[in-house]
């Protein structure tokens, strides 16, 4: 498995060596971080300074939802005050037409009322004002959650970030081609190294296709390896390609031209190779093996196919 870095910088450290064995989770390298804690404690910074206006605009709500209820019981009031008024200018104006009152004392009670229509009005309005508010700060606190959650979708961000800056190996095996130097810049994607599973190493034989027709999952299969003179191998098919090598080439073959020439494909089949832990550490990707498949439990399905097609 190749391994490349996420984020971009220089390498600070190489922690391994050419063909070290390491286990996975084990860490291969680290790149600078000052640029990313920079970024990650700005980040935290930012979702603090979110979270206080928050509170703040909590507080504000609070305080502005206690003066509306005050100004709506002012309101309150002010209406019973109003209707007060009204009876007492309906009660003495009769009076004051048949002059058991006189006309200032009735004069005082008009403008006593329409002081107090003046005075519901004003608080009625303060009442919509404190209304307003309450919805602008709510809608505020809104605002500042959406940006609570921006913050911290920045800081996990960042936090992704800081920890990409040392490669872990994803798996157990060998490190091979290690191009990696301290002090080397690197981008996203730049190939550092290689981390070769050797303990779950495993055969890609490319059969002809004129072969693979009574090949089955599960056929045991013996092979030779040539970096191991003398010693036969056992395995088993574990599966096959779902189409020729040359279906999976760069530039796959184009045969419709009418210029065609047959060439017999090769059918890449997995084979699972079952050894010991000493073996497999002598065998490493690249050998030259020769394999040996036991095809005869293919004969019932043969027999089947052929029927197959004569009845279909």
């Amino acid at each position: 498995m190749t391994i490349a870095p996420k984020v971009s910088g220089y390498v600070t450290e190489v922690l391994v060596g050419d063909n070290q064995t390491v286990a996975a989770g084990a860490p291969l390298a680290r790149l600078d971080t000052r640029q990313y804690q920079a970024s990650h404690d700005q980040a935290k910074a930012t979702l603090d300074a979110r979270a206080a206006d928050i509170q703040r605009a909590d507080a504000d709500l609070k305080q502005q939802q206690a003066n509306e209820e005050q100004v709506k019981a002012q309101a309150e009031v002010s209406r019973v005050s109003l209707k007060h008024a009204e009876d007492d200018v309906q009660r003495y104006r009769p009076l004051a037409a048949s002059g058991a009152e006189t006309a200032e004392r009735l004069a005082s009670l008009v403008s006593t009322r329409d002081q107090a229509r003046a005075t519901l009005a004003a608080n009625l309005a303060a009442v919509k004002s404190a209304a307003t508010q309450v919805g602008a700060t709510q809608a505020q606190i809104a605002q500042t959650k959406a940006q609570l959650e921006a913050a911290q979708a920045q800081l996990d961000q960042t936090k992704l970030d800081l920890n990409d800056t040392t490669l872990y190996s994803p798996l157990a095996g060998r490190v091979g081609d290690r191009t990696v130097r301290v002090g080397q810049y690197v981008q996203p994607g730049t190939r550092l190294m290689t981390v070769v599973p050797v303990e779950s190493v495993y055969l890609q034989a490319n059969f002809k296709e004129t072969q693979v027709g009574r090949m089955r999952i599960g056929q045991p299969a013996t092979l030779h390896v040539d970096a191991l003179k003398g010693t036969e191998l056992h395995g088993v098919i574990d599966s096959f390609a779902p189409g020729t090598g040359a279906q999976f080439a760069l530039l796959p073959p184009e045969n419709a031209t009418g210029n065609f020439t047959k060439i017999v494909q090769r059918v890449p089949v997995r084979i699972r190779i079952d050894t010991g832990p000493n073996t497999r550490k002598v065998l490493l990707p690249g050998l030259s093996v020769t394999v040996d498949v036991d095809t005869k439990s293919a004969t019932d399905d043969s027999d089947r196919i052929a029927a197959e097609n004569r009845h279909g």
